[in-house]
């Protein structure tokens, strides 16, 4: 839900009293006719206030919590599950450690004869937002979320096929879901995982505990999703090209 425009502006007087618009729209990479018109419509985004407490070395999440509507951020967040920090493993990273644990050589070997593995690509990735619901939900948790926003299943459909979900509809699918707040805000890319108090290795660490079984099964539905994907592009584009070509 945005953020009502007069609660932005009293948390933006209390956080930098002396800063200026003009300040804080320079530091903080936001266009000032941006910023103007959201406060104009009386709602500003919440990647407008992520921003702004960015360029001031602030923590976005606590900033967040500040205001009303996400209220429930505030305090000491649930720690992600196994399932939710593998959901926001990017596909290439999967499949770098199949290859690597079929095949050690190609990760290479460090000094004392371990293996070497890039370090993970830091979400969001390009079906996070798809990924992580499918982590946590339990077959019922659209139905869950529909009757709780008011949001049709198939708009909250659309949104998942699309890699996106609004910080509200984020937080509603992680109540409706009994999981920690933070891991729909880091799928949808509005929080870093840092800023959300994820563990440097917390990834790698569910990585690793995934059974060759497991991560192999994984990898494979990744790969079906993906190629669906491309399938699917590759038609859109093809029918494009008739049409174009149809009217010469």
């Amino acid at each position: 839900m945005p953020l009502p425009a007069k609660a932005f502006q009293h948390w933006l007087h209390v956080v930098a009293p002396n800063a200026s618009t003009a300040d804080i729209c320079r530091i903080s990479g936001i266009k000032r006719t941006t910023l103007a018109q959201q406060l104009v419509r009386g709602k500003v985004a919440e990647s407008t206030l992520v921003s702004i407490s960015r360029a001031l070395k602030r923590s976005p999440l606590a900033d967040l919590a500040s205001f009303d509507s996400y209220a429930e951020l505030a305090g000491r967040p649930l720690p992600p599950t196994p399932a939710e920090l593998v959901s926001q493993i990017a596909t290439m990273d999967l499949l770098r450690a199949v290859i690597s644990r079929s095949a050690p050589a190609y990760g290479g070997y460090g000094d004392d004869g371990s293996a070497l593995t890039p370090a993970l690509a830091p979400a969001p990735h390009a079906t996070s937002v798809r990924n992580w619901v499918d982590a946590i939900d339990d077959g019922e948790l659209r139905h869950r979320v529909s009757d709780a926003t008011g949001v049709a299943p198939q708009n909250y459909s659309a949104q998942l096929t699309a890699n996106r979900l609004s910080p509200e509809l984020a937080v509603a699918t992680a109540r409706a879901a009994g999981v920690g707040f933070t891991g729909g805000l880091v799928a949808t890319g509005l929080l870093t995982e840092a800023e959300a108090g994820w563990p440097p290795e917390a990834k790698q660490a569910a990585l690793d505990a995934l059974s060759d079984g497991e991560l192999t099964a994984l990898a494979g539905e990744r790969l079906q999703a993906l190629g669906k994907t491309l399938r699917r592009q590759e038609h859109e584009q093809e029918q494009t090209k008739k049409i174009w070509e149809n009217l010469g």
